[in-house]
């Protein structure tokens, strides 16, 4: 456990209360009504106003400091994952098929723990606090890019969130500065070829076949048009056909996703998968349609906002709390707040016993040590910003 200057004993275990009730009670993305209503009864509990401007189910909370001359956004994921939770913890959920997997139930209360801190000492606090409870992080569409849409960010100078990792050790806090997650985009192609007799191939045109070579050609895309120093990836996660053995069926269907690291990156890997597809399959006599689904940008921690982060994460817990960490090409949808603002993506560690199952696993858990250190982490950013 870090050392913690802000959070005793009676706000920690307020904080694993209130974790503890969201994991019993976990909705799925857009649906999270439940524990928007009672993240609102909290904050007026609080005496925090909530903004009633944003689409439902998200909560914002605005917070008014002592100055008001800077306005900081923190934000809290609430969505859960379609998943059944196995485990024998007494706090296991309560709805079947449902779970918190992620850790957004440990990042709901511990926004929330750092606005009931920031509420019962106002006079510590000089900048505006917009206080984000948001809404389907992990599905399409982003509650993110809803809310940008939204103007959420008006006003706001930098925006800030964490992130509980099982991956990162308990006691340390780190990002990677710069590109840090990548974007997370799907594709639907359909291929139209002629269904035919097995045993006379040169009368069909087979989309079975055409589809091998597309599935070959994409990686090109990454191998050979890709810049080599802009990570990406393209993976192929369903193929839909015929299921007989002497009949070549007409139509093969293909999902798949597109991870990439830059901007760039992302751009023009959505447009060789398209340009690829339309000429493969045109080249074979068959019609080939691509269907791209947006999903997350790539996550972009700005230097300056991750100097400011480094310096409060070391002046708060020390020189050996700080973690430099590597890119990796998972995604997350805070890279929509972050395409508007300064702001950066704060990872804090739980590795351990108790968190030794990856994130959206059926046995995930929360090691709940890390809980003070993220708060305290909240309270910092918005008190130093």
């Amino acid at each position: 456990m870090l050392p913690t200057s802000l959070v005793d004993a009676e706000l920690k275990a307020w904080a694993i209360e209130q974790r503890r009730h969201f994991h019993m009670h976990p909705e799925l993305s857009g649906q999270e009504y439940a524990t928007a209503a009672y993240v609102k009864e909290k904050l007026s509990e609080f005496g925090i106003p909530i903004d009633t401007r944003y689409s439902q189910p998200n909560v914002i909370g605005y917070f008014k400091g002592t100055e008001g001359a800077k306005t900081i956004a923190l934000r809290a994921d609430m969505d859960a994952l379609p998943l059944h939770e196995e485990g024998d913890k007494p706090y296991l959920s309560t709805v079947p098929g449902v779970m918190h997997g992620c850790g957004h139930d440990g990042h709901t209360a511990i926004l929330l723990s750092a606005a009931k801190w920031m509420s019962q000492n106002p006079g510590l606090v000089k900048n505006n606090i917009v206080l984000i409870f948001q809404s389907s992080e992990e599905a399409s569409p982003s509650g993110a890019k809803q809310l940008v849409q939204e103007g959420i960010l008006d006003g706001v100078d930098a925006i800030y969130g964490i992130h509980l990792m099982s991956d990162v050790p308990l006691g340390k806090i780190g990002f990677a500065t710069g590109y840090a997650m990548a974007s997370s985009d799907d594709f639907d192609i359909t291929i139209e070829g002629k269904g035919g007799h097995a045993g006379y191939p040169h009368d069909a045109v087979d989309p079975i076949y055409i589809a091998s070579h597309l599935i070959q050609s994409f990686q090109s895309v990454v191998s050979r048009s890709l810049n080599p120093l802009h990570a990406g990836v393209i993976s192929f996660g369903g193929m839909q056909t015929g299921k007989s053995y002497n009949v070549i069926p007409s139509e093969v269907k293909l999902q798949g996703t597109i991870r990439a690291l830059t901007y760039e990156a992302a751009e023009l890997m959505h447009q060789k998968t398209a340009q690829l597809t339309e000429s493969i399959c045109a080249s074979f006599g068959a019609n080939g349609h691509y269907d791209f689904i947006e999903g997350t940008l790539p996550l972009y921690n700005h230097p300056e906002a991750c100097e400011f982060a480094k310096t409060v994460i070391i002046n708060t817990f020390g020189e050996d709390a700080f973690i430099e960490l590597d890119p990796v090409l998972g995604a997350e949808d805070f890279s929509f707040y972050l395409k508007e603002k300064t702001g950066a993506f704060i990872n804090v560690g739980m590795k351990s016993d108790i968190s030794q199952y990856p994130h959206h696993h059926p046995k995930f858990d929360i090691d709940e040590n890390a809980i003070p250190a993220a708060i305290e982490l909240m309270i910092q950013l918005a008190l130093q910003a």
